[in-house]
């Protein structure tokens, strides 16, 4: 692929000719990327928890907030891309405009980029820390994202390099913290979060991912990961939300349609806009744009 060799070659000469601007620190000087009003981080130190899915249709559902409203999508998951699957862009190579910028691929109304993208299917990125960041502020001064009024990043599980990067190298204007109520993953979703107050990412709030399950025929919704016995008590999400007094902005439920879904990249929101999650979805954006704007 010949965009993957100017790709290799923008890695390759990145800080070896002092293309990156300092500060007196050492560290990276934060330059907001040009055209985008606003950056929001889709994360969770755990993996599993469906932080692509919430992206996906998050960046959707804003969309639906205001047709003017210009949305994009960048998959920061370096060692395991899936928003070119479930955004239907699986196969196709962005072109490069005059500046020799990257062209975001475009579908449902998305700006999209991701290394999946850049790469063969299949192929393994073996990288060190240092390639990765620069994979990373490649994604982000490299592709032609402007104008846009908020991109939404879907960032890979863990707390290293990549969240490091994008919080060093740019304006974050907040992060949603993607979790279920699991105890396992309620532990790591709480370093993911003290990892976003260090770096000084303020907290838009706490999705509970696959928190209930409703039956289809008497429609009685079943919790999955309840903490005690009391009925009525509140999830771990709930509970850690309150930890760090930040609010609980949704709880999406377990839907059989979404594995569907994401595989045909339809996502839930354009596919079955009146199911469940579609609504639950939309109403996270209007939290998401309540806090941008406030």
């Amino acid at each position: 692929m010949w965009i993957s060799r100017i790709l290799r070659s923008s890695l390759i000469g990145l800080g070896a000719k002092g293309k990156n601007i300092s500060t007196s620190k050492g560290l990276p000087k934060k330059l907001p990327i040009a055209g985008v009003q606003n950056v929001v981080l889709i994360a969770s130190a755990k993996g599993g928890v469906g932080k692509s899915t919430v992206a996906v249709n998050l960046a959707l559902a804003y969309t639906m907030l205001n047709s003017a409203f210009r949305i994009g999508l960048m998959d920061a998951d370096v060692f395991g891309p899936s928003i070119p699957q479930m955004m239907s862009l699986e196969g196709i190579e962005p072109e490069v405009n005059e500046k020799n910028l990257i062209i975001p691929l475009q579908n449902y109304g998305i700006k999209t980029m991701s290394m999946g993208s850049l790469i063969k299917k299949d192929s393994a990125v073996v990288w060190r820390g240092l390639m990765v960041m620069s994979a990373i502020q490649q994604l982000l001064r490299k592709v032609a994202w402007g104008p846009l009024d908020t991109l939404f990043v879907d960032t890979p599980p863990g707390t290293g390099d990549v969240q490091l990067s994008i919080s060093q190298n740019i304006p974050v204007q907040g992060a949603v913290i993607v979790t279920t109520s699991h105890s396992l993953s309620l532990a790591d979703t709480r370093r993911g979060i003290e990892m976003m107050l260090k770096l000084k990412v303020p907290l838009i709030g706490i999705v509970e991912n696959m928190s209930h399950f409703v039956c289809p025929c008497c429609k009685t919704q079943t919790d999955l990961w309840q903490l005690d016995d009391t009925a009525g008590s509140d999830s771990g999400a709930a509970k850690l939300a309150a930890e760090y007094s930040t609010p609980l902005l949704c709880r999406l439920p377990i839907e059989p349609m979404m594995s569907v879904t994401n595989d045909r990249g339809q996502p839930v929101v354009i596919s079955h806009p009146d199911s469940g999650s579609a609504v639950t979805y939309k109403r996270l954006a209007a939290a998401v744009h309540d806090f941008l704007t406030r």
